[in-house]
């Protein structure tokens, strides 16, 4: 099989990722998407396929862009979205992006606020 788009790539290698990470109750996985312009997080439990907690650059109090400083607001804020609902430990996916730039900001974001990964 060919597979030539940067897009379809992407997906091969968050395909090969999701085989090894999966989110529990007492452990969701804290998934990651960048698009060109903004960054989007979320908490999911896949035992029942539910999202726990989200964030992203879209809201109008962490809009600060796709960069790496609203990348670091995203983290903060869905650590903090996570403390108030009891979660503490997290799985990382880092959605087959490189873990470089915004996905690193959003990441330490996240630990600075408290989580665990």
């Amino acid at each position: 099989m060919s597979v030539s788009s940067r897009q379809e790539l992407r997906v091969v290698r968050h395909d090969r990722l999701r085989k090894r990470i999966e989110g529990s109750g007492e452990r969701p996985r804290l998934a990651v998407f960048r698009s060109l312009k903004h960054i989007y997080a979320q908490i999911i439990d896949d035992s029942t396929g539910t999202t726990i907690a989200h964030a992203s650059t879209q809201e109008k109090e962490l809009a600060a862009g796709g960069n790496r400083e609203g990348a670091k607001k995203v983290g903060l804020a869905l650590a903090k979205k996570a403390k108030a609902k009891g979660i503490d430990k997290v799985v990382f996916d880092r959605g087959g992006f490189k873990y470089h730039g915004q996905v690193a900001s959003l990441a330490d974001g996240a630990r600075e606020g408290g989580l665990e990964f």
